[in-house]
């Protein structure tokens, strides 16, 4: 939104200057805007600002992703009628005639940090009630943040429109004297020996010839052509002598052409030069020609091949009709494969409920049945986060550790999960590799992973798991790579390119989800790693996973909690919570544990409460998706303003936690138990009073 100007202001420091604009910018509350309070602005921002203000030509800044567009005076007379209600707003919003070419420009600096500069780009832009061509020059060049980021794009510009239209209207009216003089030096010098030279000139494959043939000078007048473009496009002869052929030539392909003319004109001769002409009934048609200047003119035969490019057209439209249809076919297996295994687990969930129902239910059996429910939750959250793996986009938690250690850990489980009669070899070395990545997302990985080895070999074979450094060249990075090899059915050359494609199976009905190695490939990929397979039937296949290495094994402090403070004993608790049943359900989960929680439905209404009295809660407990502010920034408000007051984060899922990460934030995974989540908040309070202390 615009900016509003406001007398009862903090003063901008007067290093701005810059006119009318330094003024808008000094009575302006910035607080009010997405660019927040001017005093917080980064220096970067304050002294770019300052440059383009001052600067006495055409210039703005562009900052941000969203390209926020703050101007100087010369550049507000430029925008005419949309100053001064474009300054402090985005430029995608409010220049929306010629965003479509600066936003890209601007971001691919921002990108790269790599400026550049055009001459003479002529757009067409709305100013003063109408829409007008312009010319510009201008370049571009990158700011440089606090974090040594590009965080803006200086913009100076100098308008050409009068100075390139003057240019344009002269070079015309020299051109018309020009065509002028030559019709009349031709007429005076000898008519007869030009239609003497014409006629000398038409052989016979200049008159049977079905592909089109053409003389013309290099500024492009044509001076001759074959009977075949009456046939081909349909122009008499007597239509085309003296035209300039870029009026037949199609406005898109107009530069291309002229750029052609002038090659020529240095003595370029084109194999293959690529245009659409105009027919006469206003159709176009592809023309590839081959052209060979001689001093004078260019000669050149052309030859149609509309009809082999729409074919190609046609082609690509149907490649991609097939892609989209494959895309919908892998969407449908997935959604398939979700509802088949999540109406399994509905079906538990709901036959024990009714169950529950019955007044004549034992104890036993009550306890069976509320049992199967849990599990069958568990199993439901497994499923959920082995598809967020398959699509990157789980919550990680990445520390540092030797995957050594945890698969010596993780032996006696994986000697169980293959049988008694698969030999089982660990060819792990005594000095540790650390890698850094989510080490019970790697657990998981190596048990999907073994499940996946034992079930290729039916029960009998040989297992052996490997970890040494990479050898995949310099290009890979440093990484430590764990190797699984079975001596299984191996996998078909078929079935190679989708084994880690989620839901898709080789077993049985029943014998499995899908999902295992798809939440392997998930996890390295998400990981910065890669997970690769080589297989021969009938002979083993061999699993590789690469993860980035680290260089030492970085201390963790836990803190244990106490038994006894599972139990809440009066802890204040402020829940954040949008979804009125989690809400409710958190808050009589508390209350029956002895805290003294408070809900707040989202992130406004939570600082409210803690406007009114913070020192009543101990612990923030928020969602992240939320409508408005999201629990990330809420916690980070928090943060700012209460510093020393804990907070947990909780989430099933968000874009921005699995591509950002916590922000070292703690953080609960849903679906959680009332006793994970007891003891995780009592944990916080624990580790926050240990600092504190």
């Amino acid at each position: 939104m615009s900016a509003a100007p406001s007398n009862s202001l903090a003063p901008v420091p007067p290093m701005i200057g810059g006119g009318e604009m330094g003024d808008l910018v000094r009575d302006t509350d910035w607080s009010s805007t997405a660019l927040g309070d001017y005093r917080s602005w980064p220096a970067s921002l304050r002294t770019a600002l300052s440059l383009v203000l001052n600067t006495k030509g055409i210039a703005a800044l562009y900052w941000g992703p969203q390209q926020w567009l703050l101007y100087n005076d010369a550049y507000g007379l430029a925008l005419g009628d949309r100053h001064p209600a474009a300054f402090g707003r985005p430029m995608p919003e409010v220049l929306t005639d010629i965003a479509p070419v600066l936003s890209p420009q601007v971001a691919q600096v921002l990108a790269t940090g790599d400026g550049f500069s055009i001459e003479n780009l002529s757009m067409m832009m709305r100013r003063h009630g109408r829409e007008e061509e312009t010319v510009w020059t201008y370049s571009f060049s990158p700011v440089q943040g606090e974090s040594g980021g590009y965080e803006g794009v200086l913009l100076l510009a100098s308008e050409m429109t009068q100075q390139v239209l003057a240019n344009r209207k002269r070079d015309h009216a020299e051109h018309e004297r020009g065509q002028a003089l030559l019709r009349l030096s031709e007429l005076n010098t000898g008519l007869e020996e030009e239609i003497s030279r014409r006629t000398a000139d038409r052989n016979r494959l200049w008159l049977l010839s079905a592909d089109i043939m053409l003389r013309c000078t290099f500024d492009g007048v044509i001076t001759a052509v074959n009977p075949a473009w009456t046939d081909l496009l349909g122009w008499q002869e007597s239509e085309l002598i003296g035209l300039s052929l870029f009026e037949l030539i199609h406005p898109d392909d107009l530069a291309h052409t002229q750029q052609g003319a002038s090659l020529s004109a240095d003595g370029h001769a084109f194999a293959r030069f690529d245009n659409r002409y105009r027919h006469k009934d206003g159709s176009y048609r592809w023309i590839s020609w081959s052209t060979q200047p001689d001093e004078q003119q260019i000669n050149a035969v052309g030859r149609d091949f509309t009809a082999e490019r729409e074919s190609a057209n046609a082609l690509a439209a149907a490649e991609e009709a097939l892609r989209q249809s494959q895309k919908l076919e892998a969407i449908g297996q997935l959604t398939g494969g979700v509802a088949h295994d999540f109406n399994n687990l509905l079906t538990v969930i709901k036959s024990s409920t009714d169950l529950l129902k019955r007044p004549d239910l034992s104890s036993e059996r009550r306890a069976r049945y509320v049992s199967a429910i849990a599990d069958t939750v568990e199993r439901a959250a497994k499923v959920t986060s082995q598809l967020l793996a398959f699509a990157r986009r789980q919550t990680l938690q990445p520390t540092v550790f030797a995957p050594a250690e945890n698969l010596r850990a993780l032996a006696s489980m994986i000697k169980t999960l293959v049988g008694a009669e698969v030999e089982l070899v660990m060819d792990i070395p005594e000095h540790s590799h650390f890698v850094i990545a989510d080490p019970s997302q790697f657990d998981m990985a190596i048990v999907n992973m073994a499940v996946n080895a034992r079930d290729a070999m039916v029960g009998q074979g040989r297992l052996i798991i490997r970890v040494g450094p990479a050898h995949r060249g310099a290009e890979a990075g440093d990484q430590v790579v764990i190797s699984m090899t079975d001596t299984g059915s191996g996998i078909a050359p078929l079935h190679l390119g989708r084994i880690f494609e989620p839901f898709f199976t080789t077993k049985g009905v029943g014998q499995g989800t899908g999902l295992g190695l798809s939440q392997a490939f998930g996890f390295a990929k998400q990981s910065g790693g890669e997970i690769t397979v080589d297989s021969e039937v009938d002979q083993g296949t061999t699993f590789t996973l690469y993860l980035p290495q680290a260089s030492e094994l970085r201390e963790q402090r836990a803190v244990d909690v106490p038994q006894e403070l599972v139990q809440g004993h009066g802890t204040g608790v402020l829940i954040v919570e949008d979804n009125p049943q989690v809400g409710a359900f958190a808050m009589h989960s508390l209350t029956d544990l002895g805290y003294r929680p408070v809900l707040a439905i989202n992130g406004q209404e939570a600082l409210a409460e803690l406007a009114r009295d913070a020192s009543r809660f101990k612990v923030v407990f928020s969602d992240v998706v939320m409508p408005g502010m999201t629990g990330i920034e809420l916690a980070h408000e928090i943060r700012r303003r209460y510093a020393e007051l804990p907070i947990v984060l909780t989430s099933g899922y968000s874009h921005v936690l699995a591509e950002k990460g916590t922000d070292g934030f703690e953080l609960l995974h849903k679906p959680y138990s009332v006793e994970q989540l007891s003891r995780l908040l009592c944990g916080t309070v624990c580790a926050h009073r240990s600092r504190v202390t």
